[in-house]
Protein backbone atom coordinates (compact mmCIF):
# COMPACT_ATOMS: atom_id res chain seq x y z
CA UNK A 1 0.00 0.00 0.00
CA UNK A 2 1.25 3.37 -0.67
CA UNK A 3 2.05 5.60 2.21
CA UNK A 4 0.93 9.23 0.77
CA UNK A 5 -2.30 7.59 -0.78
CA UNK A 6 -3.09 4.79 0.65
CA UNK A 7 -3.65 3.34 -2.86
CA UNK A 8 -3.02 -0.73 -2.90
CA UNK A 9 -1.97 -0.97 -6.67
CA UNK A 10 1.02 1.55 -6.28
CA UNK A 11 3.83 -0.57 -7.10
CA UNK A 12 6.46 3.14 -6.08
CA UNK A 13 7.86 0.46 -3.61
CA UNK A 14 7.73 -2.97 -2.78
CA UNK A 15 9.89 -3.62 1.25
CA UNK A 16 8.75 -1.22 3.10
CA UNK A 17 7.67 2.50 3.31
CA UNK A 18 9.32 5.64 2.97
CA UNK A 19 9.40 6.99 6.03
CA UNK A 20 6.97 9.24 8.03
CA UNK A 21 7.75 12.95 7.58
CA UNK A 22 6.33 15.18 10.16
CA UNK A 23 3.39 17.87 8.66
CA UNK A 24 5.18 20.14 10.43
CA UNK A 25 8.95 20.27 10.17
CA UNK A 26 8.81 17.89 6.88
CA UNK A 27 11.23 15.67 8.60
CA UNK A 28 11.48 12.25 9.50
CA UNK A 29 9.42 11.16 12.67
CA UNK A 30 11.77 10.48 15.36
CA UNK A 31 8.87 8.80 18.16
CA UNK A 32 11.21 8.61 21.21
CA UNK A 33 12.44 12.13 20.61
CA UNK A 34 9.12 13.03 19.94
CA UNK A 35 7.57 11.74 22.58
CA UNK A 36 10.07 12.94 25.03
CA UNK A 37 9.92 16.48 23.51
CA UNK A 38 6.06 16.82 24.29
CA UNK A 39 6.31 15.34 27.55
CA UNK A 40 9.13 18.30 28.49
CA UNK A 41 6.67 20.71 26.93
CA UNK A 42 3.90 19.62 29.58
CA UNK A 43 5.96 19.44 31.85
CA UNK A 44 7.10 23.03 31.61
CA UNK A 45 3.66 24.23 31.00
CA UNK A 46 2.94 22.94 34.60
CA UNK A 47 5.72 24.19 35.85
CA UNK A 48 5.00 27.67 35.03
CA UNK A 49 1.44 27.72 36.12
CA UNK A 50 2.64 26.86 39.71
CA UNK A 51 5.38 29.86 39.14
CA UNK A 52 2.66 32.40 38.60
CA UNK A 53 1.03 33.09 41.23
CA UNK A 54 -0.18 36.55 40.39
CA UNK A 55 -1.36 38.03 37.16
CA UNK A 56 1.57 38.87 35.12
CA UNK A 57 2.60 40.52 31.16
CA UNK A 58 5.40 39.53 29.72
CA UNK A 59 6.38 41.07 26.04
CA UNK A 60 8.66 39.48 23.24
CA UNK A 61 10.17 41.76 21.09
CA UNK A 62 11.08 39.74 18.33
CA UNK A 63 9.02 38.69 15.47
CA UNK A 64 10.28 35.28 15.07
CA UNK A 65 9.03 34.76 18.93
CA UNK A 66 5.57 36.26 17.88
CA UNK A 67 5.19 33.30 14.90
CA UNK A 68 6.57 30.85 16.99
CA UNK A 69 4.30 31.12 19.47
CA UNK A 70 1.24 31.46 17.20
CA UNK A 71 2.56 28.16 15.00
CA UNK A 72 3.37 26.25 17.95
CA UNK A 73 0.28 26.73 20.40
CA UNK A 74 1.80 27.78 22.91
CA UNK A 75 -0.84 30.38 24.18
CA UNK A 76 -3.22 27.85 24.89
CA UNK A 77 -0.75 25.84 27.28
CA UNK A 78 -0.21 29.34 29.08
CA UNK A 79 -2.16 29.70 32.26
CA UNK A 80 -4.46 32.53 32.32
CA UNK A 81 -3.05 34.62 34.96
CA UNK A 82 -0.07 34.98 32.23
CA UNK A 83 -0.20 37.28 29.45
CA UNK A 84 2.11 37.50 26.55
CA UNK A 85 2.09 40.50 24.67
CA UNK A 86 3.70 41.32 21.24
CA UNK A 87 6.28 44.23 21.06
CA UNK A 88 8.40 46.34 18.69
CA UNK A 89 10.07 43.38 17.61
CA UNK A 90 9.39 43.36 13.79
CA UNK A 91 11.60 45.73 11.48
CA UNK A 92 9.41 45.87 9.19
CA UNK A 93 6.69 46.38 11.40
CA UNK A 94 8.62 49.24 13.28
CA UNK A 95 9.73 51.05 9.83
CA UNK A 96 8.06 54.48 9.67
CA UNK A 97 5.69 55.84 6.92
CA UNK A 98 8.03 58.06 6.16
CA UNK A 99 11.04 55.70 5.25
CA UNK A 100 8.39 53.90 3.39
CA UNK A 101 7.80 56.70 1.44
CA UNK A 102 11.90 57.62 0.86
CA UNK A 103 11.91 54.03 -1.01
CA UNK A 104 8.87 54.85 -2.90
CA UNK A 105 10.67 57.91 -4.21
CA UNK A 106 13.80 56.38 -4.85
CA UNK A 107 11.87 53.50 -6.74
CA UNK A 108 10.04 56.54 -9.12
CA UNK A 109 13.08 57.39 -10.12
CA UNK A 110 13.83 56.20 -13.95
CA UNK A 111 17.52 55.87 -13.64
CA UNK A 112 17.51 53.79 -9.86
CA UNK A 113 17.05 50.36 -9.02
CA UNK A 114 15.45 49.39 -5.30
CA UNK A 115 16.91 46.40 -4.18
CA UNK A 116 14.92 45.15 -1.27
CA UNK A 117 13.92 42.19 0.47
CA UNK A 118 10.81 40.87 0.00
CA UNK A 119 8.75 41.49 2.67
CA UNK A 120 8.93 45.30 1.99
CA UNK A 121 7.70 44.89 -0.94
CA UNK A 122 3.52 44.97 -0.10
CA UNK A 123 4.43 47.34 2.78
CA UNK A 124 1.91 50.68 2.43
CA UNK A 125 3.34 54.31 2.39
CA UNK A 126 1.30 56.94 2.60
CA UNK A 127 0.20 56.57 -1.20
CA UNK A 128 0.55 52.82 -2.71
CA UNK A 129 3.29 50.36 -1.94
CA UNK A 130 6.56 49.16 -3.85
CA UNK A 131 4.13 46.48 -5.41
CA UNK A 132 2.06 48.79 -6.98
CA UNK A 133 4.94 50.80 -8.30
CA UNK A 134 6.80 47.61 -9.78
CA UNK A 135 3.49 46.78 -11.05
CA UNK A 136 3.41 50.34 -13.02
CA UNK A 137 7.32 49.79 -14.22
CA UNK A 138 9.03 50.77 -11.45
CA UNK A 139 12.44 49.04 -11.36
CA UNK A 140 12.56 46.65 -8.01
CA UNK A 141 14.35 43.73 -7.45
CA UNK A 142 13.12 41.51 -4.71
CA UNK A 143 16.89 40.07 -3.11
CA UNK A 144 18.18 37.65 -0.13
CA UNK A 145 20.65 39.76 0.82
CA UNK A 146 22.57 42.76 0.38
CA UNK A 147 25.51 41.42 -0.88
CA UNK A 148 23.18 40.15 -4.00
CA UNK A 149 22.35 43.42 -4.42
CA UNK A 150 25.71 44.79 -4.26
CA UNK A 151 26.60 41.97 -6.81
CA UNK A 152 23.65 43.25 -9.28
CA UNK A 153 25.00 46.66 -8.82
CA UNK A 154 28.47 45.51 -10.07
CA UNK A 155 27.15 43.56 -12.61
CA UNK A 156 24.55 46.30 -14.03
CA UNK A 157 27.17 49.49 -13.51
CA UNK A 158 25.21 51.87 -16.62
CA UNK A 159 22.28 51.95 -13.63
CA UNK A 160 21.87 53.35 -10.03
CA UNK A 161 21.15 50.85 -7.14
CA UNK A 162 19.89 51.44 -4.21
CA UNK A 163 19.37 48.23 -1.37
CA UNK A 164 16.36 49.43 1.25
CA UNK A 165 18.25 48.40 4.69
CA UNK A 166 15.62 47.56 7.19
CA UNK A 167 16.54 45.14 9.78
CA UNK A 168 17.78 45.18 13.22
CA UNK A 169 21.31 44.47 15.05
CA UNK A 170 20.88 40.81 13.28
CA UNK A 171 21.03 42.45 9.97
CA UNK A 172 23.28 45.06 10.14
CA UNK A 173 26.35 43.77 10.27
CA UNK A 174 26.39 41.77 7.01
CA UNK A 175 24.65 45.35 5.73
CA UNK A 176 27.88 46.71 7.12
CA UNK A 177 30.17 44.45 5.57
CA UNK A 178 28.40 44.92 2.10
CA UNK A 179 29.21 48.68 2.71
CA UNK A 180 32.74 47.90 3.14
CA UNK A 181 33.01 45.85 0.24
CA UNK A 182 31.34 48.46 -1.88
CA UNK A 183 34.03 50.96 -0.77
CA UNK A 184 36.90 48.61 -1.82
CA UNK A 185 35.48 47.58 -5.32
CA UNK A 186 34.55 51.46 -6.03
CA UNK A 187 31.09 50.80 -6.71
CA UNK A 188 29.87 54.19 -6.90
CA UNK A 189 26.37 52.72 -8.47
CA UNK A 190 25.47 51.37 -5.14
CA UNK A 191 24.05 53.44 -1.80
CA UNK A 192 22.26 51.90 1.18
CA UNK A 193 19.08 53.35 2.49
CA UNK A 194 19.75 52.90 6.03
CA UNK A 195 16.61 52.30 8.33
CA UNK A 196 18.17 49.86 11.06
CA UNK A 197 17.24 49.74 14.36
CA UNK A 198 18.69 49.20 17.73
CA UNK A 199 16.46 46.93 20.05
CA UNK A 200 17.35 48.04 23.42
CA UNK A 201 16.51 51.53 23.58
CA UNK A 202 12.86 50.22 22.24
CA UNK A 203 12.62 48.38 25.63
CA UNK A 204 14.01 51.39 27.27
CA UNK A 205 11.56 53.59 25.54
CA UNK A 206 8.37 50.99 26.37
CA UNK A 207 9.21 50.58 30.52
CA UNK A 208 9.00 54.69 30.86
CA UNK A 209 6.17 55.49 29.13
CA UNK A 210 4.23 53.41 31.41
CA UNK A 211 1.66 52.92 28.79
CA UNK A 212 1.36 48.87 29.71
CA UNK A 213 2.38 46.82 32.21
CA UNK A 214 5.80 44.89 31.68
CA UNK A 215 6.55 42.35 34.46
CA UNK A 216 9.27 40.95 31.99
CA UNK A 217 11.01 40.47 28.33
CA UNK A 218 11.49 37.91 26.20
CA UNK A 219 14.55 38.67 24.75
CA UNK A 220 15.21 37.52 21.13
CA UNK A 221 17.79 34.68 20.45
CA UNK A 222 19.06 36.50 17.20
CA UNK A 223 19.42 39.60 17.95
CA UNK A 224 21.25 38.56 21.69
CA UNK A 225 23.91 36.62 19.37
CA UNK A 226 25.07 39.66 18.21
CA UNK A 227 24.85 42.21 21.42
CA UNK A 228 25.25 39.47 23.90
CA UNK A 229 23.71 39.64 27.14
CA UNK A 230 25.10 43.01 28.15
CA UNK A 231 22.72 45.84 26.81
CA UNK A 232 19.64 44.10 28.86
CA UNK A 233 21.15 44.54 31.60
CA UNK A 234 20.51 48.60 31.94
CA UNK A 235 16.91 47.45 31.46
CA UNK A 236 17.11 45.14 34.14
CA UNK A 237 18.68 47.50 36.72
CA UNK A 238 16.97 50.73 35.93
CA UNK A 239 13.21 49.13 35.67
CA UNK A 240 13.69 46.35 37.58
CA UNK A 241 12.28 43.99 35.07
CA UNK A 242 13.76 40.68 33.84
CA UNK A 243 15.19 39.97 30.91
CA UNK A 244 15.79 36.04 29.71
CA UNK A 245 17.40 35.40 25.91
CA UNK A 246 14.95 33.10 24.57
CA UNK A 247 15.16 30.60 21.29
CA UNK A 248 12.40 29.72 18.99
CA UNK A 249 11.82 25.77 20.28
CA UNK A 250 8.58 25.00 22.00
CA UNK A 251 10.81 24.03 25.44
CA UNK A 252 13.16 27.06 24.66
CA UNK A 253 10.17 29.93 24.90
CA UNK A 254 8.69 27.96 27.33
CA UNK A 255 12.12 27.46 29.71
CA UNK A 256 12.63 31.17 29.10
CA UNK A 257 8.93 31.88 30.70
CA UNK A 258 9.60 29.89 33.69
CA UNK A 259 12.58 32.13 34.42
CA UNK A 260 11.00 34.58 33.96
CA UNK A 261 7.84 33.54 36.39
CA UNK A 262 10.34 32.39 38.72
CA UNK A 263 12.22 36.13 39.10
CA UNK A 264 8.76 37.84 39.65
CA UNK A 265 7.99 35.60 42.32
CA UNK A 266 11.21 35.80 43.74
CA UNK A 267 11.27 40.12 43.18
CA UNK A 268 14.05 39.57 41.48
CA UNK A 269 15.32 41.26 38.22
CA UNK A 270 18.10 39.64 36.34
CA UNK A 271 18.93 38.92 32.76
CA UNK A 272 19.44 35.24 32.04
CA UNK A 273 20.12 33.37 28.81
CA UNK A 274 17.83 30.27 28.12
CA UNK A 275 19.62 30.27 24.57
CA UNK A 276 22.87 29.59 25.38
CA UNK A 277 23.58 27.19 22.49
CA UNK A 278 23.79 29.66 20.63
CA UNK A 279 24.24 32.89 22.59
CA UNK A 280 27.14 33.67 24.00
CA UNK A 281 27.81 36.46 26.89
CA UNK A 282 29.79 38.43 24.76
CA UNK A 283 27.77 38.18 21.81
CA UNK A 284 29.37 38.42 18.31
CA UNK A 285 32.53 41.08 19.21
CA UNK A 286 33.54 40.64 15.18
CA UNK A 287 30.10 41.47 14.00
CA UNK A 288 29.98 44.48 16.08
CA UNK A 289 33.37 45.48 15.45
CA UNK A 290 31.70 45.68 12.00
CA UNK A 291 28.79 47.70 12.79
CA UNK A 292 30.95 49.72 14.60
CA UNK A 293 33.19 50.51 11.62
CA UNK A 294 30.23 51.38 9.02
CA UNK A 295 27.70 52.75 11.52
CA UNK A 296 27.00 55.59 13.85
CA UNK A 297 24.34 55.34 16.48
CA UNK A 298 21.99 58.08 15.82
CA UNK A 299 18.01 58.92 16.97
CA UNK A 300 15.24 57.45 14.98
CA UNK A 301 11.82 57.18 14.19
CA UNK A 302 9.71 54.20 14.97
CA UNK A 303 6.23 53.46 13.93
CA UNK A 304 4.42 53.46 16.91
CA UNK A 305 7.15 55.02 19.20
CA UNK A 306 8.10 58.05 17.47
CA UNK A 307 11.75 59.40 17.87
CA UNK A 308 13.71 57.15 20.05
CA UNK A 309 17.11 58.62 21.15
CA UNK A 310 20.04 56.79 19.76
CA UNK A 311 18.19 54.30 18.67
CA UNK A 312 18.94 53.85 15.06
CA UNK A 313 22.17 53.87 12.52
CA UNK A 314 23.74 55.89 10.05
CA UNK A 315 26.45 55.72 7.73
CA UNK A 316 29.24 57.49 9.27
CA UNK A 317 31.23 59.83 7.18
CA UNK A 318 34.05 57.53 5.71
CA UNK A 319 30.82 55.90 4.01
CA UNK A 320 29.07 58.87 3.65
CA UNK A 321 28.76 58.09 -0.38
CA UNK A 322 26.85 55.17 -0.06
CA UNK A 323 24.30 56.70 2.13
CA UNK A 324 21.11 57.07 -0.20
CA UNK A 325 19.66 59.80 2.25
CA UNK A 326 22.76 61.94 1.05
CA UNK A 327 23.07 61.33 -2.13
CA UNK A 328 20.00 61.73 -3.13
CA UNK A 329 18.89 64.48 -0.61
CA UNK A 330 15.75 62.59 0.74
CA UNK A 331 13.92 64.99 3.32
CA UNK A 332 12.36 63.73 6.56
CA UNK A 333 8.60 62.72 6.36
CA UNK A 334 6.06 62.89 9.10
CA UNK A 335 3.59 60.47 6.66
CA UNK A 336 1.11 59.24 9.09
CA UNK A 337 -0.32 55.60 8.72
CA UNK A 338 -4.08 54.59 7.22
CA UNK A 339 -6.93 56.10 9.57
CA UNK A 340 -7.68 52.44 10.25
CA UNK A 341 -4.85 50.54 10.95
CA UNK A 342 -3.94 49.84 14.43
CA UNK A 343 -0.11 48.86 13.84
CA UNK A 344 1.49 51.70 16.31
CA UNK A 345 -0.42 50.41 19.01
CA UNK A 346 -0.08 47.00 18.87
CA UNK A 347 3.83 47.66 18.47
CA UNK A 348 3.45 49.11 21.99
CA UNK A 349 1.29 46.21 23.21
CA UNK A 350 -1.61 48.55 23.92
CA UNK A 351 -3.45 46.34 21.28
CA UNK A 352 -3.85 43.05 20.84
CA UNK A 353 -4.15 42.01 16.71
CA UNK A 354 -7.67 40.27 17.61
CA UNK A 355 -8.41 43.55 19.36
CA UNK A 356 -8.22 45.96 16.43
CA UNK A 357 -11.47 46.33 14.14
CA UNK A 358 -9.69 46.26 11.13
CA UNK A 359 -8.56 42.60 11.65
CA UNK A 360 -9.63 40.53 9.43
CA UNK A 361 -11.98 42.92 7.91
CA UNK A 362 -10.35 45.91 6.13
CA UNK A 363 -7.51 44.62 6.65
CA UNK A 364 -6.09 41.06 5.57
CA UNK A 365 -3.04 39.36 4.44
CA UNK A 366 -3.98 40.33 0.56
CA UNK A 367 -5.00 44.12 1.61
CA UNK A 368 -2.93 45.01 4.27
CA UNK A 369 -3.61 48.13 6.08
CA UNK A 370 0.12 48.15 7.40
CA UNK A 371 3.56 46.63 7.88
CA UNK A 372 2.12 44.39 11.03
CA UNK A 373 -0.32 42.27 8.42
CA UNK A 374 2.43 42.19 5.73
CA UNK A 375 5.34 41.54 7.06
CA UNK A 376 6.37 37.34 7.92
CA UNK A 377 7.33 38.87 11.50
CA UNK A 378 4.41 40.96 12.17
CA UNK A 379 1.85 40.06 15.28
CA UNK A 380 -0.79 40.83 13.02
CA UNK A 381 0.12 38.54 10.19
CA UNK A 382 0.82 35.65 12.65
CA UNK A 383 -2.57 35.83 14.89
CA UNK A 384 -3.98 35.99 10.92
CA UNK A 385 -2.32 32.64 10.41
CA UNK A 386 -2.67 31.07 13.74
CA UNK A 387 -4.87 32.29 15.79
CA UNK A 388 -7.92 33.59 13.77
CA UNK A 389 -11.49 32.14 15.08
CA UNK A 390 -14.47 33.36 14.10
CA UNK A 391 -13.39 36.52 12.75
Amino acid sequence: MCWCTRDLRCRSWTRRPPPRLSPCWRRPVNLPEEVALAKEVRALARQIARAVKKPVQFMEVCGTHAHAVGRLGLRQLLPEKLTLLSGPGCPVCVTPTGEIDWALELAATPEITVATFGDMIRVPGSRQSLADLRAQGANIQVVYSPMQALELAVEHSDRQWVFIGVGFETTAPTVAATIQTAARQGADNFSVLCCHKLIPPAMRALLAAGEVRIDGFLAPGHVSAILGLEPYQAVADEYHVPCVVAGFEAHDILRALLALARQVREKRAAVENEYERTVRPEGNPLARAVMEEVFEIVDARWRGLGVLPQSGYALREKYARFDAVRRYGLRPSNAGEHPLCHCGEVLRGVRRPLDCPAFADACTPEHPLGPCMVSSEGACAASYRYERIGK
